[in-house]
């Protein structure tokens, strides 16, 4: 099939609400509805209402579609993503604490900038460089102290990785060569090292997908974390379940969370949450029918 130039003129609000009741979506106040296309957009809400055509080439929708059923999508997974990216920023700052504790005792306050601990010079150049950009912007208080004091062109690991994303640090630790301090990294959390390193890729896109408001509760991850298969800690006795949906993510959160927040109501809240918006489909997000039944979800 060859290509063709995209010829569609914008349409109006107006249009485009008009569309949609002739494709079937019932749209009981057209007000609300205009209010909400001009706040939120078209193009953004139609990941919501995607579920509920009947005719997806065709984009007609089911009999009983409404403008306010895929609004109440919308407002389900804009919580989600305020509940989820709550509990990532407390993995993060655990994951960011222990790495730089264990390998500064083990190699140094400047660990980082050894390239014989890590397997790939080319990326280990790469991520310093990275790193050196992240400290010339950085106008912290600690920074410009030390700025004013010292001569190294660099700070230590405890000052410079907390201005670095959590990206540059899933990629420091992802090169880093197998030593029993990397291994002691990853089992803190429960894991070995290649399941450590992937979830943590992991946690860089789901992070990236609450941080651009993106669509996340039936989303397909496009970077899949690798499945378990000796855990040190309660986990998840389906391992049938796919890795490429939320409710993998959500357990894989509720997982770290054993070790970071042993007290936590993660689960207690997503379920909560799920009581408010009763239409969402939990089988929709990777959800199996038994999932209450999991221990790591009674916790």
């Amino acid at each position: 099939m060859s290509l063709v130039p995209f010829d569609k003129p914008p349409f109006s609000y107006l249009q485009q609400l008009e569309q949609l009741q002739e494709r079937g979506l019932q749209i009981p106040n057209i007000e609300k509805a205009t209010h909400l296309l001009e706040s939120i957009s078209y193009y953004r809400l139609s990941g919501y209402w995607y579920p509920l055509l009947a005719d997806k080439e065709n984009h007609t929708f089911k009999e009983s579609a409404t403008f306010d059923t895929a609004f109440n999508l919308y407002c389900f997974d804009r919580e989600l993503r305020v509940l989820i990216i709550q509990e990532l920023e407390k993995i993060e700052v655990s994951i960011r604490a222990k790495m730089i504790y264990l390998l500064s005792h083990q190699n140094g306050a400047f660990w980082y900038q050894d390239a014989t601990l890590f397997k790939n010079q080319n990326n280990h150049s790469k991520t310093l460089v990275s790193l050196d950009n992240e400290y010339g912007r950085s106008d912290a208080d600690f920074i410009v102290a030390f700025r004013s004091k010292y001569s190294n062109p660099l700070p230590p690991s405890w000052m410079l990785l907390e201005l670095t994303s959590f990206g540059t640090l899933s990629s420091l630790f992802s090169n880093l060569k197998p030593t029993r301090t990397k291994r002691n990294i990853a089992n803190y959390f429960g894991l070995n090292e290649n399941t450590f390193a992937s979830w943590m890729h992991s946690i860089v896109y789901i992070r990236n997908v609450c941080a651009h408001h993106s669509r996340l509760w039936n989303r397909v991850m496009s970077i899949q974390p690798i499945k378990p298969i000796a855990t040190r800690k309660t986990w998840l006795i389906n391992s049938a379940v796919a890795n490429n949906k939320t409710y993998f993510i959500l357990s894989m959160i509720l997982y770290l969370l054993q070790t970071i927040n042993p007290n936590n109501s993660f689960s207690q809240r997503f379920q909560t949450l799920l009581a408010k918006y009763p239409n969402v489909d939990t089988r929709a997000m990777g959800f199996p029918s038994n999932w209450k039944e999991e221990n790591l979800w009674k916790k």
